[in-house]
């Protein structure tokens, strides 16, 4: 039972896994559009299977792999990316934290890799921080939407929302019709609780091409938030391996179960501002 919670409590445990949701997709294309698409390449040893299709012994497998390249040469750039990625990937951010401080070091001006160091600095709770190097890895005269986005899902996370819609909306005149562009914007909304609008930026991230599967698990949390389970569950589980549909549906369940909470708050808040 939640009923016992405070308000703030409540917040929190909502906004939780969106917000994840959120910072994880806004970094999908900062280093290059990898994440868990592909990793760079160069010395890195071949990867059997696409990074996305792996389970969890199998990206444990490619993650030692990757480290041990790191560990023979860790002023290697590709090695270093593509090993704090896949730790990410795996839930270890410290790590990946550590990995791309060291590897930020070795290629200070580098966009990409303040890219991704941002990215870890953000997947480890160091929200200001990454704030500042997004910023840094930023030029005017040739801005990247990547970065732009990714600024905005940190000041989601800081509830500097006005800020964040305005730095995807620049990433979107920058590249339009971007999915995880789009599909950040919509969980913006959502994170405020405003359900309607949410889903329909989230819905026409998930109609652009390139949208993957993450996009459609942040539409099916938006439609289900609204009470429509089984079109939640559809979407859930579209395109993907039957155990990542049911990691998926999992997800989704675990968000929903908190719903009457999301309701009760909504409520809290309203009287507030009576």
């Amino acid at each position: 039972m939640i009923t016992q919670d405070t308000p703030s409590s409540w917040r929190q445990r909502l906004t939780s896994g969106a917000a994840v949701a959120l910072i994880a997709l806004s970094f999908a294309g900062c280093a290059g559009q990898q994440g868990k698409k592909e990793l760079t390449t160069g010395s890195i040893p071949r990867l059997s299977k696409p990074v996305q299709s792996m389970n969890a012994t199998e990206l444990a497998a490619a993650t030692e792999s990757i480290g041990q390249t790191y560990e023979r040469n860790p002023k290697d750039r590709e090695a270093g990316l593509n090993y704090a990625n896949l730790l990410r990937m795996t839930g270890r951010n410290e790590q990946a934290l550590a990995v791309m401080q060291q590897v930020a070091i070795n290629h200070p001006t580098d966009r990409e890799v303040l890219g991704a160091y941002g990215k870890a600095q953000a997947a480890a709770g160091q929200l200001d921080q990454a704030l500042a190097t997004i910023q840094r890895a930023q030029t005017p005269d040739r801005p990247d939407w990547k970065l732009k986005s990714a600024e905005g899902a940190i000041l989601d996370q800081l509830g500097r929302s006005p800020e964040a819609r305005l730095r995807y909306r620049e990433a979107l005149d920058l590249q339009p019709n971007e999915p995880s562009v789009l599909s950040n914007l919509g969980m913006s909304y959502l994170l405020a609780k405003d359900l309607r609008t949410a889903e329909t930026y989230l819905r026409s991230a998930a109609d652009q091409p390139g949208a993957d599967s993450s996009v459609r698990q942040n539409l099916a949390l938006a439609v289900g938030l609204q009470g429509s389970f089984q079109e939640a569950e559809s979407i859930a589980r579209q395109e993907l391996t039957p155990e990542q549909a049911e990691a998926n549906v999992a997800y989704l369940r675990s968000m929903l179960s908190q719903k009457g909470a999301w309701q009760q708050l909504a409520k809290a808040d309203e009287g507030n501002t009576n």
